[in-house]
C-alpha cells in the first residue's frame, strides 16, 4: 500500500539530514562569521564610530580605532557577563557570571534535547513552547497547591512537569501515526492550544490563578518544590542544572547503547526502509514525541521551581521553546552537543545584559548573531565558498577518480603481463 505522505515525507527528511550533519569545522566557521556580522552591526550603530566615520578621509586611523573600541568593548562586556567578570573586586561576583550562564543554559539544555531527539527519529517538533507551557503548569500546580516534604515535593513536581508535556507531545505523534497529519503543524497549533489553554487557567480561581488576585499569575512556589541552590543563596544557579545533565547522560545512552535508539536512528535515517526491516513506525513517531515531549517539560519545569518559584504567568516559556531548535540544530541533533550549544545560548543570553548595560548594545544584535549561526549552519555550501573551502562531494568525486585510475593502472599492467 502506497503512503500518501511519502514524497513530502522524504523532502523533510533529506533537508533535516543536510542540516543536522554539518560538521565541526562548518560549525564554527559559522560562530566567527556569526560574531563578525554581530561586529559589523555594532560598529555600525556606535556613535563614536558613527562621528569619525564623518572625517574617514582626512583621519582613517580615528574611524578603526572607533570600530575596534567599539567592537572589542562589546565582546569583552559579553565576556565578562556571561563568563568570568574580571573588574570585579571579589572571586565570588567575578564567578557570577558563569553561574547565570548555567542558569540561564538549563532550559535550554532540556528543550534542545527534547527537539533533537524528535529531530533523530526523522521529526521536527516545533511544539515546544506549548510542551514547555503544559509542563510548567502542571509542575507549578504541584508546586503551590501539594503539601509533601522537601525531596518528595519536588520529585513529583518534576514528574508531574515531564508527564505532562510527555502527553502534549503525545498527541501529535498519535494523530502523525494514525492519519499522517505533519508534525510540524500540529505542533504549531498545539503551541497555541496550550498557551490560550494556560491563560484560562491563570485567570480562573482555584486553578491555577493566585487567590485573592485578579492578575494571571500563579501563586508562589512552595518552600519544599523549589529546586534548591546549588552554591548557597548569592547565586541563582539551582539543581535542575543537575537534572539537565542527568537528562543529558539519558538522551546519549538511549540513542547510543539502546535497542530503541537504533530503531529512531532508522526510522529518522529512512522510515521507509525501517519499515522493511520489521521496525514498528508508528510507534517510533509516538514514542519519539512522547520522549521529546517528557524532556521539553523538564525546561518547563526548570521555569517555574528554579527561575520563576514567585509565580509564573503566561509567558513563562520565554522563547525557549522555539530557542530550543536553535539549540539542537547548532548541537547537530546529538545529546552533548546539544549541550554545548545550550551553553554557548546560555552565555549569549547572561552576557547580552552586560553588553547593553556597560556598552548600550541592544540586545537584539545577540539575537541577529544567533539567528546568523543557524542560518550559516543550515547553508554549509555558502561557508565553504566564503572560506573558499573545498566541496566534499568534489573531493569525493576526486577520490573516486583516483580510484578508478589506480584500478585502470593495475588491470592496463596485467594485460600487458600477459600478454
Amino acid at each position: 500500500m502506497t503512503d500518501p505522505q511519502t514524497p513530502e515525507s522524504s523532502r523533510w527528511h533529506v533537508a533535516l539530514t543536510q542540516i543536522t550533519r554539518a560538521n565541526g569545522t562548518i560549525i564554527v566557521l559559522a560562530i566567527l562569521l556569526s560574531f563578525v556580522i554581530g561586529g559589523i552591526m555594532i560598529a555600525a550603530t556606535d556613535p563614536a564610530v558613527q562621528e569619525a566615520s564623518g572625517y574617514f578621509f582626512a583621519r582613517p586611523v580615528d574611524t578603526l580605532a572607533a570600530i575596534w573600541d567599539a567592537v572589542a568593548g562589546a565582546y569583552a562586556a559579553l565576556f565578562r557577563g556571561a563568563i568570568f567578570n574580571y573588574e570585579a573586586d571579589t572571586f565570588v561576583r567575578a564567578i557570577r557570571p558563569l553561574t547565570e550562564t548555567l542558569t540561564y543554559a538549563t532550559p535550554l539544555i532540556a528543550g534542545g534535547l527534547g527537539v533533537a531527539l524528535a529531530f533523530r527519529v526523522g521529526m521536527f517538533n516545533i511544539g515546544g513552547r506549548g510542551q514547555m507551557l503544559v509542563g510548567a503548569a502542571a509542575a507549578g500546580w504541584v508546586g503551590f497547591g501539594v503539601d509533601l516534604p522537601w525531596g518528595l515535593h519536588t520529585l513529583l513536581a518534576l514528574l508531574a512537569g515531564i508527564a505532562a508535556g510527555a502527553i502534549w507531545g503525545g498527541i501529535a505523534g498519535v494523530i502523525k501515526a494514525r492519519t499522517g497529519a505533519h508534525e510540524v503543524i500540529l505542533t504549531i497549533m498545539l503551541n497555541y492550544i496550550a498557551f490560550y489553554l494556560v491563560s484560562w487557567m491563570l485567570r480562573t480561581p482555584g486553578l491555577l490563578q493566585k487567590p485573592g488576585s485578579s492578575d494571571p499569575k500563579s501563586p508562589a512556589m512552595k518552600d519544599t518544590a523549589v529546586f534548591p541552590s546549588l552554591l548557597g543563596p548569592q547565586f541563582n544557579l539551582h539543581a535542575g542544572f543537575l537534572v539537565v545533565i542527568a537528562a543529558t547522560v539519558l538522551v546519549w545512552w538511549i540513542l547510543s547503547r539502546s535497542n530503541l535508539g537504533f530503531q529512531f536512528r532508522a526510522v529518522g535515517e529512512n522510515p521507509h526502509a525501517a519499515r522493511v526491516a520489521g521496525i514498528d513506525v508508528k510507534r517510533m513517531y509516538v514514542l519519539g514525541m512522547v520522549m521529546s515531549g517528557g524532556l521539553v517539560g523538564i525546561a518547563g519545569v526548570a521555569q517555574v521551581l528554579g527561575t520563576s518559584t514567585n509565580g509564573f504567568a503566561a509567558g513563562v516559556d520565554a522563547g525557549i521553546g522555539f530557542d530550543a531548535i536553535t539549540v539542537a540544530l547548532l548541537g547537530r541533533s546529538t545529546p552533548w552537543g546539544t549541550f554545548a550549544a545550550g551553553l554557548l545560548f546560555g552565555a549569549f543570553k547572561a552576557g547580552s545584559f552586560t553588553m547593553k548595560a556597560a556598552e548600550q548594545i541592544p540586545l537584539e544584535i545577540v539575537l541577529v548573531v544567533q539567528s546568523f549561526i543557524v542560518l550559516f549552519i543550515a547553508a554549509p555550501p555558502l561557508v565553504r565558498a566564503i572560506f573558499v573551502l573545498p566541496s566534499p562531494e568534489r573531493d569525493r568525486r576526486k577520490r573516486e577518480r583516483s580510484r578508478m585510475k589506480a584500478q585502470l593502472a593495475v588491470a592496463s599492467h596485467q594485460a600487458g603481463g600477459d600478454r
